[in-house]
């Protein structure tokens, strides 16, 4: 069993990412995003700090606006408008989740698709589902994709099972690994019996936000399995997968936490710099 170590890769390409960001700085492009914070989920705040932090040890600019629970969603789309049309900032990131009262739906819709570093925005998702190359893809399945690159998993051919179907994981997840070759089926949390799809996947992307969701029993010998799961039980992060028993079935598996996570932060700082790119072309 070999562990997919994020944290390992992660830092492989923050290294090459360094480097980008020297030649952009040699050409007057100084790479900045801007990280748009409403409300104070402790677990938003979290993140937050965690990609400014990447963002500063790559020499990414990251600028941080910190907005109160009551912002209106008019007082959102004025900021981001502002973003928009700002050149000097290459990507627009706004946490999720957002305050009831505010439609996410239309915030992301809001974003300058050429600074959505997250890959939400709908011209970016459809660019992904026709395997038009070019668009930011959504940073954590860009991420597993990376990942197991790294480990020269290769993925044309394989039978794979991704669990959840959010448009965040679980849907670009199943269009990537189909624009790869893979045999791929959507499970989630109402799928009548999940062992049998993931009894015969060989590889199994967990991404449903439920603790032990895949067990030894419903996997077979050589499976490879990626934890999206972030899920704290007495105040420790376990992921979606019982990775004490699966590990002793699997032949690669993610550990949470050090797996996916770093690759997610990885990648967004890759769209940055893609960004930061595509503005040194235009100017």
């Amino acid at each position: 069993m070999t562990i997919l170590d994020g944290k390992k890769i992660s830092q492989k390409i923050k290294d090459e990412i360094k480097q980008e960001v020297e030649l952009l700085r040699q050409n007057s492009i100084l790479p900045a995003l801007a990280v748009i914070l409403v409300g104070d989920n402790p677990a938003s705040k979290t993140y937050v700090t965690n990609k400014t932090k990447a963002c500063e040890s790559c020499g990414i600019k990251s600028i941080l606006y910190e907005l109160n629970e009551e912002t209106t969603q008019s007082e959102l789309l004025a900021l981001i408008n502002t973003l928009n049309y700002d050149d000097s900032i290459d990507g627009i990131l706004v946490q999720l989740p957002l305050p009831k009262h505010i439609n996410k739906d239309i915030i992301i819709q809001s974003i300058n698709s050429n600074k959505d570093v997250d890959g939400f925005h709908p011209s970016n998702v459809g660019f992904l589902h026709s395997d038009i190359k070019g668009s930011f893809l959504p940073c954590t399945p860009a991420g597993i994709i990376e990942l197991l690159r790294a480990y020269d998993i290769k993925l044309s051919g394989l039978n794979a099972v991704v669990i959840g179907a959010s448009n965040i994981v679980g849907k670009p997840m199943a269009a990537m690994l189909l624009n790869e070759g893979a045999t791929v089926s959507i499970c989630h949390l109402q799928t009548k019996d999940l062992s049998l799809y993931t009894k015969e996947a060989e590889l199994i992307v967990c991404a449903a936000g439920c603790v032990n969701l895949l067990k030894a029993d419903m996997v077979k010998e050589g499976v490879i399995v990626v934890d999206v799961g972030i899920n704290k039980v007495n105040g420790v992060l376990v992921g979606d997968v019982d990775f004490q028993n699966v590990s002793k079935k699997a032949s690669f598996i993610s550990p949470v936490p050090g797996g996916v996570g770093p690759m997610t932060i990885a990648m967004l700082l890759k769209n940055t710099i893609k960004s930061a790119k595509n503005r040194l072309k235009q100017g």
